[in-house]
């Protein structure tokens, strides 16, 4: 009897234990966490502090700190010696750039942190720089995701299916997804895929990279999106067909389908992606669900034969290019300005 008693005492303690153990556990983690947020939010400050002195030393002086300036050489040489590495003259021409691009301090977000502003700062056009500024701090961004979103171009590929009055709503709110056509990108670019340029894969093998890098399509399709299932089975007449992707989408409230096509798109594709949606919006959709979205997306669209195909089509149908590698730069900018007005993107 008392060792029972003994046992369950042990039990009791050995549980008790593990709580604290757990409880401090939490806390040094929010301790952690509150304290990088405290060293980032006086990182942000000091160096548009700097920035600001820098800039106010050069109107009164009438001396320029452009790159190749004697001042940021001397500047960074003498800080270096008496406060360490921090104080290159790149980092220097950063922190003087942060004040000129922000000049107002309440402009500058706290919860941003250098390394995210450094990355900003690399953006000349003011409109691209401030959606890629909204979407870090609504979406929570890392520097690796907004580096990614960056290189990817997504503001460009964004921006192109826009009209002007759009666009500059883009770069003040960030992308806000209100209807389907918010979610889709074209092109989307699947760069971390790592698929060699040349390589005849497959729409199995394409399937399977995207899967294994989950993570990163999550991340390129936007945000809201849930990973259901990959060839969810669908079946008709005795007959089985297999969506190769299926999301759901917490803002939307509705189902995403994707097939994933290596060639151009055929009014087949579209046809099946279609019955898809219907089935859907039939058997899958609850009550609370709204109308499922398809997203047909192939290696080549031929624009005539979508346009067509899509026309008389009551579903939300989207039929959307990939790219294994970024889309040319300057063709971006082309289009972008054609779009927007070369008037915007003054500098």
């Amino acid at each position: 009897m008392r060792n029972s008693y003994l046992l369950k005492m042990k039990k009791v303690h050995n549980t008790n234990y593990s709580a604290l153990i757990n409880s401090i556990g939490s806390l040094l983690e929010q301790g952690r966490r509150q304290a990088y947020q405290t060293v980032n939010l006086i990182m942000v400050r000091t160096y548009w502090e700097i920035g600001r002195q820098i800039v106010e030393y050069e109107q009164k002086g009438k001396e320029k700190a452009e790159y190749g300036s004697a001042l940021l050489d001397n500047l960074s040489r003498d800080l270096k010696l008496q406060f360490g590495k921090g104080f290159s003259k790149s980092n220097l021409i950063y922190m003087r750039l942060f004040y000129i691009k922000y000049p107002k301090s309440e402009t500058v977000s706290h919860q941003l942190s250098w390394s995210h502003y450094f990355e900003l700062l690399k953006i000349e056009d003011n409109l691209e720089r401030s959606f890629y500024e909204k979407q870090c701090i609504k979406d929570r961004w890392s520097n690796r995701e907004l580096k990614r979103q960056k290189n990817s171009a997504l503001f460009s590929r964004l921006a192109l299916s826009k009209d002007k009055k759009g666009i500059i709503q883009l770069s003040k709110k960030g992308q806000i997804i209100e209807d389907a056509k918010d979610l889709v990108k074209d092109p989307y670019i699947l760069e971390f895929l790592k698929l060699p340029e040349y390589y005849k894969y497959s729409e199995k093998e394409l399937e399977q990279k995207i899967i294994d890098n989950l993570q990163m399509f999550l991340l390129e399709l936007g945000k809201g999106f849930t990973f259901v299932k990959r060839q969810f089975r669908i079946t008709l007449d005795n007959n089985h067909y297999y969506v190769d992707l299926v999301f759901y989408h917490r803002i939307l409230k509705c189902f995403v389908l994707i097939d994933l096509k290596i060639g151009k798109v055929s009014h087949n594709d579209i046809g099946q992606m279609n019955m898809y949606l219907n089935y859907f919006k039939e058997e899958e959709n609850s009550k609370e669900d709204n109308e499922p979205i398809g997203i047909v997306l192939v290696a080549k669209k031929d624009h005539p034969l979508v346009r067509y195909a899509l026309g008389s089509l009551s579903n939300k149908l989207f039929v959307s290019k990939y790219q294994l590698y970024l889309p040319d730069k300057k063709e971006l900018e082309k289009q972008l300005k054609k779009a927007i007005g070369n008037e915007i993107l003054k500098k």
